[in-house]
């Protein structure tokens, strides 16, 4: 799938969702920095390039809005009601991949423990 395309599909990209994850809370876009790298235990860095662009493209399609602040330095940043959904569904859907994964590795970790290979 083309990565343009994601969000056209309501799919999420592994970046997109730790972001989207992040602004549950409202946030200004170096605090999302932060939580996304705390989040993924460092496996997940998104740098200030990477993270503006999404924020653009989200914005552009409704999932986040940028919220009236008193400080004109640091930009926060909400989920719209679309967003919301939008993620709640990526969660469920990633919930049953887990799900499939761990009857995998059930089966594998079978698999070793009889020798086969």
């Amino acid at each position: 799938m083309a990565r343009g395309k994601a969000l056209d599909e309501d799919i999420l990209t592994d970046s997109t969702y730790y972001i989207l994850l992040t602004l549950v809370k409202p946030m200004h876009g170096y605090g999302v920095m932060q939580e996304v790298q705390e989040l993924s235990q460092g496996e997940m860095i998104i740098g200030p390039a990477s993270l503006y662009t999404i924020i653009k493209k989200l914005q552009n399609a409704d999932l986040i809005q940028l919220m009236d602040s008193d400080e004109e330095r640091r930009k926060t940043y909400s989920l719209t009601l679309k967003g919301k959904e939008i993620l709640k569904k990526d969660i469920k859907r990633r919930i049953t991949m887990v799900e499939h994964g761990k009857e995998a590795l059930k089966y594998l970790e079978e698999e070793s423990d009889h020798g086969e290979v």
